[in-house]
């Protein structure tokens, strides 16, 4: 500090000249009005404010920077209010994910407006550095006539299929976003001929409009099929399921944002709407609960999912789920063997996914992400013999074509997106979704913001990124030599593992062959991978929980294999086979 500011501090603290300067403005502007001089009234006005404010300052007792810092500390507060839109704008490098990198945002925005998307000069990612990955291509590519791939959902019980675009609208519920936005979102699903999944808020009023094909998600709360009693209730649960516009029917076992965590919508934003939406009270707490009611055990979730099938007039069923315990997957999958049920479909939800607002805690380290995941899943099934039943979708963080490759190279049949059609409706990720202060009208219920967004404009910029989306999936696999994006496996996605190694997937992670978890299971060869070895035989149909806890908590060996820490997913350790 200067020492003629030093001198000034001991006498007045420099801390407090703000608030002196606006008492000198109150003393200035009386004597200028005093004297009829026309500035007067104006300083006697910005002096008195500042005063009250530094003087309010003062007096209060939960922010210590305004008390040391009068009227000055709020520029403190302002700064940290408006550092996501400065980093944004100003400072994140174009490849610096947070959570999406500009050239991710820029990429969506281009392709919804229809706008070119190439890029001159080469590409800024820095190829050699590790985790860099891409697809190989072919020196004899094919040609394509369309970039409409589609995937068939439903299984043996299925009465009514449904043919599925493979890049879909993942799950957002009316209350979390706009009416706006839901009425742009199923405009542009209707327009492209692809899915729109409803969220857990159940079908509103704004998913009906315009008639595009909904998943309708199924929570916890049975939003839109529950009774008084917040029960589920089948003659609800018909009304709905039996509309045309229903092409498949989801339960929400749990999200990649927030898995194993229920919700609360306060009673202040349940309005009208979203009260008959959901089947609650105006006015009131609408409560998800962490877990369902209607079933308590593996073998339970799956004969509801048939009673489902059955009074939804033979729709396809699933279920949604972010990986947890392994033991839990496998105990579904024990009581599909058991009772010979399968769910029609199974949607994989990576950890790094997530539109609505989260602990931290749970944002950051609670549930796999979709790699290990889908991979889990994928592996189970084709070890199990029943892959060719269920097909799989994936969800978490996917905008481009090549994040769609790369799903459907680990497993995935389909690929849903949330916060890529948030950004195709104008989202820029500003990150005030939890707080009904969205700047563009996307996530919010304030009639006067979600008047920014124009609902037919949004409707066609839904539409073309999905078009365009898919039509650089086309010459992605085109390129690799292939005639559909389900003939991309492992072997065709390269990861480099260090400065000077490469990698395909298929040596880099573990891939089972049909019935292998079988001939395991019955001892006629090794276990294919850890998590199998040790969890799999404590996996039960008739509950989540484990039958040997003991195996877990005390990490003793198994058979005569070393004693070692037993991991919890299939890549806490090395996934070679």
């Amino acid at each position: 500090m200067l020492s003629w500011l030093i001198k000034i501090d001991r006498l007045v603290p420099v801390r407090y000249l703000t608030l002196v300067v606006c008492v000198l403005m109150v003393l200035a502007g009386a004597l200028a009005w005093w004297l009829a001089h026309g500035a007067g009234p104006w300083l006697l006005l910005a002096g008195g404010a500042g005063t009250l404010l530094g003087v309010r300052d003062l007096r209060q007792t939960q922010r210590s920077v305004l008390r040391n810092y009068p009227v000055l500390g709020h520029m403190r507060y302002w700064l940290e209010f408006i550092r996501p839109e400065i980093r944004q704008y100003f400072i994140e490098s174009d490849n610096e994910a947070a959570p999406f990198s500009r050239q991710q945002r820029s990429l969506v925005y281009q392709r919804a407006k229809g706008d070119p998307d190439k890029r001159p000069f080469g590409t800024q990612v820095d190829v050699h550095a590790e985790g860099h990955e891409w697809i190989n291509h072919s020196l004899a590519p094919t040609t394509l006539d369309s970039h409409d791939f589609r995937v068939l959902i439903g299984g043996p019980n299925c009465l009514q299929p449904y043919s599925a675009s493979v890049f879909n609208i993942s799950a957002m519920s009316f209350g979390a976003l706009s009416a706006n936005a839901i009425l742009a979102l199923n405009g542009g699903a209707k327009k492209g001929g692809f899915m729109h999944d409803t969220g857990e808020g159940s079908i509103s009023a704004y998913h009906r409009s315009h008639g595009g094909d909904l998943v309708w998600e199924i929570g916890s709360g049975y939003f839109g099929c529950r009774d008084a009693q917040g029960r589920f209730s089948e003659e609800k649960f018909v009304a709905n399921a039996t509309s045309p516009q229903v092409k498949l029917i989801e339960i929400k076992l749990s999200q990649g944002a927030k898995p194993g965590h229920g919700g609360v919508l306060p009673g202040p934003k349940v309005t009208a709407e979203i009260a008959e939406t959901r089947g609650v009270a105006p006015g009131e707490d609408c409560v998800s609960p962490a877990a369902h009611t209607e079933f308590g055990s593996p073998v339970e979730l799956l004969l509801f999912l048939s009673r489902l099938r059955r009074l939804s007039g033979g729709k396809p069923v699933g279920f949604k789920l972010c990986i947890g315990h392994p033991w839990e997957w496998f105990a579904i999958c024990k009581a599909m063997l058991e009772t010979g049920l399968t769910p029609d479909f199974i949607v994989v939800d990576g950890a790094e996914g997530g539109t609505g607002a989260a602990p931290l805690e749970f944002s950051d380290h609670v549930g796999a992400p979709l790699q290990e995941g889908l991979l889990l899943v994928h592996n189970t099934l084709v070890g199990l013999n029943l892959r060719d039943r269920i097909r799989l979708g994936a969800s978490g963080k996917i905008v481009s074509a090549f994040d769609i490759a790369r799903a459907m190279a680990l497993g995935a049949d389909w690929c849903n997106s949330a916060r890529g059609f948030m950004f195709a409706l104008g989202c820029i990720q500003a990150q005030h979704c939890h707080t009904g202060a969205c700047p563009t009208g996307v996530a919010t219920q304030d009639p006067q913001r979600q008047q920014a967004l124009v609902v037919p404009d949004k409707i066609e910029r839904v539409a073309r990124y999905h078009r365009n989306t898919l039509h650089a999936l086309q010459e992605l696999v085109q390129a690799a030599g292939l005639h559909h994006p389900g003939e991309i496996t492992a072997a065709h996605i390269v990861r480099r593992v260090a400065n000077d190694q490469v990698r395909l997937l298929r040596n880099q992670l573990c891939f089972l062959e049909p019935g292998e978890l079988l001939a395991a299971s019955r001892g006629e060869a090794d276990w294919p991978h850890n998590v199998y070895r040790v969890y799999w035989p404590i996996a039960r149909a008739e509950s989540f929980q484990p039958a040997e806890t003991g195996e877990v908590v005390s990490h003793r060996p198994v058979g005569a294999l070393p004693r070692r820490v037993v991991p919890l997913h299939p890549v806490a350790e090395s996934a070679g086979r």
